[in-house]
């Protein structure tokens, strides 16, 4: 239905200086949003294209548009509102300048469920008169100019059925109702042309790396390429020296069952369906089916625990039970007699291979009516005397077949001695992620951070304590998260590796794709309400005191200190929001949030949030407007900018990459920086991706002035659980495999500068954009690198003075100079 070209002659009116031509506004269906088509001199309605589509609800199809309406105001700017479904107390509302760069939609609640048909009129002092339809009947609201906040009027209203009538037109041989206006013929002309050049642009970014490139000439290069470069060591500049981070999100069983050493799967026995639903409930992970109570729990917390009688229970971990021979492992658990009369209840706990040979084991006797811990080691005999296979392994707990009473068991536990720098990671896999040497680490995520739904945002104070205490939830990725990897273990690992902390809160609403609450809300819900906003800006505060407090003074500080770590983590930074539809919503919750940090810590770097999608996502056009405009002032009595860096997300095709080499060029060097939070090429081709990437960072180095910091992301993926393709770290219980993207992370972040110097490549100019070139100098070790990408189809032959390097095919080479 796309068609952009005015293939038909408009039919237009001239009025007075101005020449006027006829356009509709409908949709054609309410999955396919709102669309224009103008009247052409055949006095037939003609597609132009897609103006908006509906941002409310879950991914997917759920995003829908009903009965748009669409009205001008006096002053010449658009407003644009719909239903979002049969079931929700909301509308959506939208405003444009040009029809098509739009606010963020924002979504007006009302009292009622089956909020439909909203339709606008503009007041003589510029406010807006908004009605709809209820299950119950009809509403008004009172809108501002602006359309960014309603008082709605308590009462029915008796309001007439014309104020619903709209305008009829037939498109494409189909009949539709919409609304009809006449613009002038120029906007007409430039809505055309800009839709059709972003499809033209879209089809240019979303195509495969060429296979066959022609030289200046239009001959194919069939053979090496020779090229000089010139580096300038007298024209240099100052570039980020933290550029290289990681990002890391329990996405695709990144922590549970991953990055954290944990073996046993649900030995909280807190799985429920809301995890996955209809799916996964207490006894998951565990056979035969287990007796569950709550009668009196470990933890308020954490309230279900299992009861044992004589019968024994299996727990085959996640995708197994991988161990090692020589190695130790720590089983634990809390337990207790259920009977009061019972004074000792043996219990036998030990690991089966799948011939049901027992590996290794031990005896415990449960002495108590009150919970108790329990722990031994596991010793894997290095040679054992039978040689008994460790394959297939899973635990079995074994009640005495002669018990007189039932024994209620949680917090089971089985963890390898034998963590990365002792702290409860898997060696292999934390290893393979320090051997990048990140300069900093994003932590919880993500997705994850603002949940799904209000009752699901990340609080980071359920993640710390003794972990039974810790408030376990479900992930946003559909599975669970038991917050044993929390965020004083985030810290720790960051500093176990010499990286920067860089946690990431929630800036009061949910994640935009959230599912619908029990009022039939999706979507960030309307955010935490505002009468509970201070109670969570002190949550935020409180972070900051726990990690940097005196233990001495500050009871959050002595938490830390109690926990294992007297000293101050010096965390220089916080990210506030992820991703998020900069509603209006969003932006209250998010300066509220963000000017509280600044003003109780005027020196913490706090990281906002530009949305999901780089330019011209109205997202990010608002989140940049919210940068550039707000200031504090600092320690010093000078105004400077309220966040220091933005966060920008953007997942792209290959091309994407190859076609937008100049992106950052052009960036205002006095405003935020720019702090590349996620991205990837999502090409189908594994090298495809890891060239691509390669060229952007050389790009990003470039331009290393105004991008401060960069995360790949995701980064970990266990094989068979992807929530997320493509990934940097592919890992199973046994193995851990690294990609061709995590290896150029690797090359740029090891071999990484602070300065950097101005080259020339000279090469065909058909085939300059095909070769990505960086020089960086790292003052400290005096050491300097190049990086070449050399993205064709032939070897490069690269001359440096009186050095020639040959970089292979489709491939990235980093020397020292």
């Amino acid at each position: 239905m796309q068609s952009h070209a005015l293939s038909v002659k408009p039919a237009y009116t001239v009025m007075g200086n101005d020449t006027t031509v006829q356009i509709f506004l409908y949709s054609p269906d309410s999955r396919q949003g709102l669309h224009a088509a103008y009247m052409g001199d055949d006095e037939c309605w003609h597609e132009i294209g897609k103006l908006l589509d509906s941002d409310y609800g879950p991914w997917g199809s759920d995003k829908k548009m009903f009965h748009p309406f669409v009205t001008k105001a006096n002053d010449g700017t658009w407003r644009a509102l719909w239903g979002v479904n049969d079931k929700a107390p909301a509308f959506a509302v939208a405003y444009s300048e040009d029809l098509l760069i739009w606010r963020p939609q924002d979504y007006p609640v009302l009292r009622e469920k089956g909020v439909s048909e909203p339709v606008a009129y503009e007041m003589q002092d510029g406010t807006w008169d908004v009605y709809v339809k209820t299950r119950e009947g009809k509403r008004y609201l009172h809108g501002d100019q602006q359309m960014r906040h309603f008082e709605e009027d308590s009462l029915m209203v008796t309001a007439d059925d014309i104020l619903w009538d709209r305008d009829t037109a037939t498109v494409n041989g189909k009949c539709y109702q919409g609304n009809e206006f006449d613009i002038p013929l120029l906007h007409l002309n430039y809505l055309a042309s800009e839709l059709q050049a972003r499809d033209m642009q879209n089809e240019a970014d979303t195509k495969a790396l060429p296979l066959v490139f022609m030289n200046n000439v239009g001959k194919p290069v069939t053979s090496p390429v020779f090229a000089t470069l010139d580096v300038d060591f007298n024209h240099t500049k100052q570039i980020s020296d933290r550029l290289y981070g990681i990002f890391f999100e329990d996405i695709s069983y990144g922590a549970d069952g991953g990055l954290w050493a944990e073996m046993i799967q649900n030995g909280d026995f807190e799985y429920n369906k809301d995890d996955r639903k209809k799916v996964w409930n207490a006894t998951t992970a565990w056979k035969p089916e287990l007796k569950i109570d709550t009668k009196q729990p470990l933890s308020r917390n954490n309230p279900h625990y299992a009861v044992l009688s004589k019968a024994p229970v299996y727990n085959y971990g996640w995708d197994g039970i991988e161990i090692k021979r020589g190695a130790q492992y720590t089983i634990s658990f809390y337990a207790r007699n259920i009977d009061a009369n019972s004074k000792r209840e043996k219990l036998r706990i030990a690991l089966l291979n799948g011939n049901h040979e027992v590996i290794t084991d031990a005896k415990f006797k449960v002495e108590n009516h009150q919970w108790s811990y329990y722990q031994a080691i596991f010793n894997i005999e290095d040679k054992p005397k039978k040689n008994i296979s460790l394959d297939k392994v899973f635990l079995a707990i074994i009640p005495d077949e002669k018990a007189k009473g039932e024994i209620a068991i949680d917090m089971v536990s089985l963890v390898p001695q034998d963590t990365y720098k002792g702290h409860g990671l898997r060696k292999d896999l934390a290893e393979t992620i320090a051997e990048l040497q990140p300069k900093f680490v994003r932590f919880p995520g993500g997705c994850m951070l603002h949940g799904d739904g209000l009752g699901n945002i990340y609080h980071w104070k359920e993640s710390i304590g003794k972990y039974q205490d810790r408030k376990p939830a479900p992930n946003i990725w559909r599975y669970h998260q038991t917050k044993r990897m929390g965020f004083y273990e985030y810290f720790q690992w960051c500093e176990d590796m010499g990286a920067e902390p860089l946690p990431v809160l929630a800036a009061g609403v949910p994640c935009q794709n959230s599912q619908a609450n029990e009022d039939g809300l999706a979507g960030q819900q309307n955010g935490i309400p505002m009468s509970q906003m201070p109670a969570y800006v002190q949550d935020v505060l409180d972070l900051i005191e726990w990690a940097n407090g005196d233990a001495n003074t500050s009871n959050w500080a002595k938490m830390r200190a109690e926990a294992g770590h007297p000293a101050p983590f010096n965390l220089k930074m916080i990210g506030i929001g992820n991703e998020d539809l900069i509603s209006t919503v969003f932006e209250e919750r998010y300066l509220m949030i963000s000017r509280a940090v600044k003003a109780k810590y005027p020196d913490m770097e706090v990281i906002g949030t530009v949305g999901p999608f780089h330019y011209p996502s109205s997202d990010y056009i608002e989140g940049w407007k919210i940068a550039k405009r707000e200031k504090f002032k600092d320690s010093k009595g000078n105004v400077a900018n309220l966040f220091s860096a933005v966060d920008e997300h953007y997942y792209e095709q290959p091309s994407w990459f190859l076609n937008h080499q100049n992106y950052y060029d052009d960036y205002d060097r006095k405003a935020s920086k720019v702090y590349l939070g996620e991205y990837a090429s999502r090409g189908k081709d594994e090298r495809d991706n890891a060239l691509a990437e390669a060229l952007h960072l050389t790009n990003i180095e470039r331009n290393g002035d105004v991008v401060e910091m960069a995360s790949y992301a995701p980064m970990l993926c266990k094989v068979g659980h992807s929530n997320w393709q493509p990934d940097m770290i592919y890992f199973t219980n046994r193995d851990v495999k690294t990609t061709l993207n995590y290896q150029v992370q690797k090359d740029f972040s090891t071999h990484s500068g602070d300065i950097y110097v101005e080259s020339k490549l000279n090469i065909d100019e058909a085939l300059k954009k095909y070769v990505g070139i960086s020089v960086v100098k790292n003052s400290k070790s005096n050491k300097t690198w190049l990086r070449v990408v050399n993205i064709l189809s032939q070897p490069l032959n690269l001359k440096i003075g009186e050095k020639t390097i040959m970089v292979n095919a489709r491939d990235w080479k980093v020397i020292e100079l």
